[in-house]
């Protein structure tokens, strides 16, 4: 069957043939690979700066964000079917007995940092054909759900901000009015946190570079969300339009404009990076300011990565009302689906889109170029 890898130790990405895994353990199951999308971590590991093939391999098979079919289950399996559609987790737990992040189902807290991620770190991705995984590691997916439900990987990313906001906002019991949220980015996860923060009654803006009239644009105003450009307006002019901000959901990966967004947070506020910078972004960053205000206006900086069982159950739940209440701003979050074989274009391919997606069924595969 055929995989896309990346080779670290000579710099090369490649279709690879490999064999069909069986299942042969307690707990695996077999799942047939339908689509896998693209994202900005992969890009960056086809660019050699992220990614660790498995011990004793030289290649990483690529992708994280899947969608399956479940074609067969070993012994102790009970949770999932034959036929099911699946998202499977990427982070896998450490093996360290005194993690208790990992002990307890929590990996994604995972506190040794030798934890296991698919298509990332130490395991291979799903851009391949065929792959065996554990029961445990596998959300079931509704029917209903099956074209979209690839995005459900990175909306876990917003929902885990959620849950840790849930918490974070008990702090404030007397709050009554309607919170404001800034949205920095409008790729996938952006505009995906975007809807889930319009969802939960947040007043929210999305603060991206390309002007209007573009693709994205159209999707956050759709939603009920504001769009504005930062070729159109400094983060400072926009700040004080705004008011009061609540809540910086940070998901473009640019330390410079975060940090000159930090600036801005407001009284009690919540920042929260989702996006890795580059090895090589470099900052240019007035500390005093920003250390006043986390102090004087009791504000909160925290950084989220990856994401843990409830969170991809929270994102099955949300995808769901966000088909339903917004179904072709959903539907066009995905701009492009390429066959295997047009990998290149997938994940080299100039930039335009919004999400792009592998589809490793051919006859699934329906062709879309990148929006410009």
């Amino acid at each position: 069957m055929k995989a896309v890898a990346v080779f670290p130790g000579r710099r090369e990405v490649a279709a690879i043939d490999q064999p069909e895994p069986r299942v042969c353990a307690e707990g695996e199951v077999r799942l047939r690979m339908l689509e896998v999308g693209v994202c900005g971590t992969d890009k960056e590991i086809v660019s050699f700066h992220l990614g660790t093939p498995p011990p004793g391999c030289d290649y990483l098979i690529l992708g994280h964000e899947s969608l399956s079919a479940v074609e067969e289950t070993g012994p102790g399996v009970s949770r999932i079917r034959p036929g099911d559609l699946v998202v499977s987790a990427v982070r896998h737990p450490c093996a360290h007995a005194s993690c208790d992040a990992c002990r307890s189902g929590n990996q994604d807290f995972c506190k040794t940092g030798d934890y296991r991620e698919r298509g990332i770190k130490e395991l291979h991705g799903f851009m391949t054909g065929t792959v065996i995984d554990q029961e445990r590691h596998l959300h079931v997916i509704p029917p209903e759900l099956r074209e979209v439900a690839v995005l459900v990987e990175p909306l876990t990313i917003a929902e885990k901000v959620f849950l840790q906001l849930a918490e974070i906002q008990g702090r404030l019991p007397w709050r009554h009015e309607r919170p404001r949220a800034v949205v920095l980015g409008a790729g996938p996860v952006g505009l995906l946190g975007a809807m889930g923060l319009v969802q939960a009654g947040f007043e929210t803006w999305v603060y991206s570079r390309a002007r209007v009239p573009n693709p994205k644009a159209a999707i956050a105003v759709a939603i009920g969300a504001e769009y504005v450009s930062s070729e159109d307006q400094t983060f400072a002019r926009f700040a004080a339009r705004v008011g009061n901000i609540d809540l910086v959901y940070e998901a473009m990966g640019a330390p410079q404009l975060a940090f000159d967004a930090l600036k801005w947070l407001g009284f009690n506020g919540v920042f929260v990076f989702t996006g890795v910078p580059r090895a090589d972004a470099s900052v240019s960053f007035d500390t005093a300011p920003v250390v006043l205000n986390l102090v004087v206006k009791n504000q909160i900086v925290m950084g989220t990565v990856n994401a843990g069982s409830g969170a991809f159950d929270a994102a099955i739940r949300d995808l769901g009302a966000f088909l339903e209440r917004w179904p072709a701003a959903v539907r066009s979050l995905i701009t492009g689906r390429y066959p295997i074989d047009r990998f290149h274009e997938a994940i080299f391919g100039p930039p335009g889109g919004i999400k792009n997606v592998i589809v490793l069924e051919q006859e699934q595969a329906d062709f879309r170029p990148p929006l410009a």
